[in-house]
């Protein structure tokens, strides 16, 4: 449990590591649907709610409901990989701040006899907050939105680029 003014650029370093491999141990876990592990790496001090939000969910707070869905997700997952970019680590003290973006790349259910069911892509970007403990590194809390992509579908009504409405 350092602090980067303990131990200096030595000390930051290190915790950004330790966040980092925290941070990558959580997407791990979810990806070898290890309900064990990830329940292990969200914080656990008896005093401090947790908070989850998964694309398109409403806030989940406190452990039970957090871990709840997790195993949710997990029984109802087949296959699930993350391909994480972007990532960016805040410190300030005892807390990090984990920016991110999720390249997903999940499966359902098969369906007639299948291995696996449809593939799908999918581009979210997350927050994980993480509070330093004596065991480490662990979540405190951890919001997913989805990232709106632009489609040919995208709805051409409404005013034109210099503010006019379009000309019919």
């Amino acid at each position: 449990m350092s602090r980067p003014d303990e131990g200096g650029a030595t000390g930051r370093a290190a915790d950004e590591a330790a966040v980092e491999a925290a941070n990558t141990a959580f997407y791990e876990a979810m990806e070898t649907g290890d309900f064990e592990a990830v329940s292990a790496l969200w914080l656990d001090d008896g005093a401090t709610p947790i908070s989850c939000v998964h694309p398109g969910w409403p806030v989940l707070t406190g452990r039970g409901e957090v871990l709840r869905s997790y195993a949710l997700i997990m029984a109802n997952t087949e296959y699930i990989q993350f391909f994480l970019t972007d990532l960016r680590i805040s410190l300030a003290g005892g807390t990090a701040v984990v920016t991110c973006t999720e390249n997903i790349l999940s499966g359902g259910p098969a369906e007639d006899g299948a291995e696996l069911g449809p593939l799908v892509g999918q581009l979210v970007v997350a927050t994980n907050v993480f509070r330093d403990t004596p065991d480490g590194w662990k979540i405190w809390s951890h919001h997913a939105s989805p990232v709106l992509t632009e489609t040919e579908d995208t709805d051409t009504e409404g005013p034109g680029v210099d503010g006019t409405e379009p000309s019919a």
